[in-house]
């Protein structure tokens, strides 16, 4: 299974579309996973004609909590992985030495019983990160807009999950003209 990962995506009008390289690198993805900083939902609405959306609730998406598309995170199981889908990395590992399970949810952990992840695909920090922690990958496919916090052409992810392995890598926008 192929996923387009993406995130912080800041598009404020309806006016602005993603860019042509973006839908690109898209292409052949069966699932496309949005980690939040949406603003509005023309963005998955456009996504969506590549392939099916789900999206995590950013901090700066109050619109959004009525969307289908949009959680607060998701729980995924694909091709023998679980997969969570969320925001901010933070809530769930505080520094790589850290357990996995500590931070914002510890509580609702316990209770809950979730199941720990293969795979973390968050955003919020406008940077990229693949890196593997305790058994589990962190993904932040960085902004395809706004990559450390600088207006212009940024990265997004591709994870490729196959057969129970996964390879993730990240594609760096060169900047074409936006639709």
């Amino acid at each position: 299974m192929l996923l387009g990962l993406l995130s912080d995506t800041h598009i404020l009008d309806v006016d602005e579309a993603l860019s042509h390289e973006l839908k690109d690198a898209f292409r052949d993805v069966d699932l496309i996973l949005h980690a939040g900083d949406i603003y509005i939902p023309s963005v998955l609405d456009e996504l969506e004609h590549i392939a099916p959306v789900l999206a995590a609730q950013g901090d700066d998406d109050g619109d959004l909590a009525h969307d289908h598309r949009v959680k607060d995170r998701h729980i995924l199981h694909l091709d023998g992985k679980t997969i969570w889908l969320v925001h901010e990395r933070a809530y769930y590992l505080s520094s790589p030495q850290s357990p996995w399970w500590r931070g914002k949810y510890n509580a609702e952990l316990d209770t809950v019983k979730y199941e720990r992840p293969d795979i973390l695909v968050f955003g919020h920090e406008h940077r990229t990160i693949v890196q593997n922690v305790d058994g589990v990958l962190f993904i932040n496919p960085g902004s395809p807009t706004f990559l450390h916090y600088v207006n212009g052409p940024g990265t997004v992810g591709i994870l490729d999950i196959d057969s129970g392995n996964m390879e993730a890598r990240i594609i760096h926008l060169n900047g074409s003209k936006l639709l």
